[in-house]
């Protein structure tokens, strides 16, 4: 008996707590007048200077929560949006003593018919569905109207084949509608699902705070999900957690930059950024004529013939390079990294981040960008220059969430058609305990399933070091590319040399017996082309390099989009790696 009242007691004592922490996270909306306080510092402002910085504290940078007609406001065209659904008004399953007199009152309060705002509107020109919570009813809580209105939103949006963004913002689901309040998890999850599979970019905006089942349903669900600086996002509350574990949390626990870290969101947008961003995302996602086309691209004459010139004289001034050499400028901290391509050769490289399951390694970097004109993937594993650089980069060496925010990338890649283009320079996979703990092989595996089938073109550029598994999680394309100073090997000369023979000192003996050059590995059918590079190495001349590079992917992409099974040209690829040597043998 004393068991059950001990029970009974700490089930009170955190429903209290829960109560406790819903008054400390309601900050205010601005309210009616001149004045309005700062939630985040407490300063006295002017409220026409609040709304002239985007509803943010002029002094401290604080963020006032917002109405969703405000947000509406923010972030459509002048005069575009059109509301939907707004007859749908909430149940009371559980029959709740004064639910709908309550409900009554917010509708009057509020001037909104329930918790999420949402309808059609357009964006810099571009239609979409638009959609925000609002915490001033009910603390933004989902109940059968929110989750119907949700629901009924995405469908409609693949009838009209629109994307969708939604502002969320709230405490989590209703508990005033009991176990219907839970299903609308269920719900909503199951009309995503749909959008997704038609094809359709779903934006997700968190705000503070974003909780409970909303956090656990359509919150987490975008292809593509921002957040507000410092906006509170989590399932269960931190104080429930604090209590539960019986320790003091860390400082920024839940926070959006905690899950910015933590791999679960793509990024951090402000306020005062944030219609650019959305219009970037949903003009890069637009259904168009031409779409991921890159038919007629050619060079001309003119700069074909200076080109190969170009080429026979820089093989010609190289070709006595020994493969240690090469392996040396492989290395060279000078050497062009991932982000110097992807921010020179495209345009508007848009950077993505996290696994979604752990956390986001930053020596993978991945997103969106423009080839041509033409949206692509990017991915590519980053080194650092400097030893600060390379420190926080892990000296290219990915982790099993590397290569997991790969995979992530690369299916999102096929869900909306776009080629995906990899660049490749690591010494291999990061090879400590914690990368065993969380499955390194497993990632690495599971990435060379999954590309063999993906659905787009895959071309994999080798620009550095290609180490062992590590390179190859990146490196199952329809065309691997090689810069002509690049290697790819099995494993470092020096670890050849060590199980061989026994002698680490034979590494650049090794490297001449390994054939990891890119003419090498041309021959043995594992390259496709090899890109010259200036004498004494790429970053000798950047831009001739960049240029090379453009040019050889563009064509490269024109005649693969021509495939009409691009797995199935992917897995005789590879099926085929060894009959090479057999035709040399004979």
């Amino acid at each position: 008996m004393s068991r059950l009242k001990e029970l009974f007691k700490k089930t009170a004592g955190i429903q209290a707590e829960k109560a406790q922490e819903k008054r400390e996270t309601e900050s205010p909306s601005v309210p009616e007048g001149l004045w309005v306080k700062c939630p985040k510092c407490g300063e006295l402002l002017c409220k026409e200077e609040v709304v002239r910085h985007a509803y943010t504290c002029p002094k401290c940078g604080g963020y006032f929560r917002m109405k969703a007609k405000t947000r509406m406001k923010l972030a459509a065209d002048e005069g575009s949006f059109t509301p939907w659904f707004t007859e749908i008004n909430g149940k009371n399953p559980l029959d709740y003593p004064g639910y709908e007199e309550k409900l009554e009152e917010l509708r009057n309060k509020t001037n909104l018919d329930e918790a999420v705002y949402i309808g059609k509107g357009k964006i810099d020109g571009s239609p979409v569905v638009l959609g925000a919570c609002d915490t001033r009813f009910l603390m933004g809580s989902m109940g059968y109207a929110v989750g119907e209105k949700i629901a009924l939103a995405f469908e409609r949006a693949v009838q009209e084949k629109l994307p969708v963004i939604l502002f969320c913002c709230s405490g989590g689901a209703r508990m005033q509608e009991g176990i219907v309040s839970l299903m609308q998890m269920a719900k909503t999850a199951a009309a995503i699902k749909k959008h997704s599979q038609a094809g359709l970019l779903y934006v997700s905006v968190l705000t503070d705070p974003t909780m409970g089942g909303v956090t656990a349903s359509f919150a987490m669900l975008g292809d593509v999900i921002l957040a507000e600086p410092q906006a509170l996002i989590g399932f269960a509350g931190p104080r429930v957690i604090a209590q539960t574990i019986g320790e003091k949390l860390p400082e920024g626990f839940q926070r959006a930059e905690f899950l910015l870290e933590h791999g679960m969101i793509d990024r951090i947008v402000k306020r005062e950024e944030l219609r650019q961003a959305l219009s970037a995302l949903v003009k890069i996602h637009e259904r168009r004529q031409g779409y991921c086309q890159f038919f007629g691209i050619s060079i001309p004459k003119e700069e074909k013939s200076q080109q190969e010139n170009s080429g026979k004289q820089v093989q010609t001034e190289n070709e006595k390079r020994t493969a240690w050499d090469r392996v040396e400028t492989a290395r060279s901290k000078k050497r062009l990294t991932a982000l110097d391509y992807m921010e020179t050769v495209f345009d508007g490289f848009w950077e993505l981040h996290g696994d979604r399951l752990f956390g986001d390694d930053p020596a993978i970097m991945g997103g969106l960008a423009l080839l041509d004109g033409q949206p692509v993937t990017v991915i590519g594993i980053q080194k650092g220059r400097t030893t600060k650089e390379n420190l926080a980069r892990n000296f290219g060496m990915p982790s099993p969430e590397g290569y997991r925010k790969a995979l992530r990338l690369m299916k999102q890649a096929e869900k909306f058609q776009r080629p995906v283009i990899t660049f490749i320079d690591t010494p291999g996979a990061f090879c400590g305990m914690e990368a065993e703990e969380r499955g390194q092989g497993e990632a690495i595996a599971r990435n060379l399933l999954e590309m063999a089938d993906l659905q787009v073109p895959v071309l994999s550029v080798v620009t550095g070091e290609g180490g062992s598994g590590g390179a190859l999680a990146l490196g199952v394309g329809n065309r691997v590319l090689m810069l002509e100073n690049a290697v790819y090997s099995v494993l470092s000369p020096e670890g050849f040399a060590s199980i061989l023979w026994k002698d680490a000192g034979r590494a650049d003996e090794a490297a001449g017996v390994m054939k990891l050059t890119a003419a090498d590995l041309l021959r043995l059918g594992v390259a496709d082309q090899v890109i010259p590079e200036p004498e004494g190495g790429a970053h000798n001349d950047p831009k001739a390099v960049f240029a090379a590079v453009d040019r050889a992917l563009t064509r490269h992409l024109g005649q693969l989009l021509r495939e009409k099974d691009l797995s199935a040209h992917r897995y005789q690829k590879f099926r085929a790696m060894g009959a090479v040597l057999e035709e040399t043998e004979t």
